[in-house]
């Protein structure tokens, strides 16, 4: 409403000058011109409050905007399955109501040893399932992934095709402790070399080999108890 009624002071202006152009008798122009002066003044006062209204526009906007942008956290998946052919090793992991988000929501980023997925935007959360470390080299760019309900299939390319994986990471494999003949005692005693080999074995063995070990030793010592 405020553009229309300063176009309308506007042409009133410009017909006032025409007036005052033609006008012979000072008198007259000096009225003219005090009726000009002020039509000016009155479309400046318009044009200042005209500004504040589309500023406050914005503000309003701007802030109504913020408002609904509602904030989202990141939210680890670690609950996960595979499976493997001879191409492929294929993960499976679930996500609730997945399949609503947007194709630009969802990301995968793969490495030769490492994958990265990313669900943004899912009831305020933005779900990150990551896996590093993996036992073999994948083909990063034959991998990609598809959207299921309520789940994310993630397709790893296997670069030796018809190898058989035994664990998916490198962490999930146990060393087993390295045992020789070295491990027996240097002056001959197999007994007492047995000893260092069995200690040496409980030492770097893991929590069974442990219980294992402690339970044979236990038992090696009652029977001798006995056998007195």
């Amino acid at each position: 409403m405020l553009p229309s009624k300063i176009d309308q002071l506007r042409s009133d202006v410009e017909e006032l000058k025409r007036l005052e152009s033609t006008a012979s008798r000072p008198h007259v122009k000096d009225i003219l011109s005090i009726e000009i002066r002020k039509l000016e003044t009155e479309i400046i006062k318009l044009m200042d409050t005209s500004s504040e209204v589309a500023v406050s526009s914005c503000v309003l906007n701007a802030s109504a905007k913020n408002n609904s942008a509602v904030k989202c956290y990141d939210v680890k998946i670690t609950n996960y399955a595979w499976d493997q052919s001879d191409k492929f090793v294929k993960l499976f992991v679930s996500l609730k109501d997945v399949q609503t988000l947007d194709k630009d929501q969802i990301s995968c980023t793969f490495a030769s040893t490492s994958i990265e997925l990313n669900a943004r935007g899912l009831e305020n959360k933005n779900y990150i399932f990551t896996i590093k470390g993996l036992l073999h080299h994948v083909d990063p760019s034959s991998c990609y992934w598809k959207v299921k309900t309520d789940s994310i299939v993630i397709f790893l390319a296997k670069v030796e095709q018809g190898t058989k994986w035994s664990h998916l990471t490198t962490n999930e494999v146990k060393p087993k402790p390295d045992f020789s003949a070295d491990d027996l005692d240097s002056n001959g005693d197999p007994t007492s070399g047995l000893m260092n080999m069995f200690k040496k074995m409980y030492e770097e063995g893991d929590d069974d080999m442990k219980r294992t070990i402690a339970k044979a030793w236990t038992e090696s010592r009652e029977k001798q108890k006995m056998d007195f």
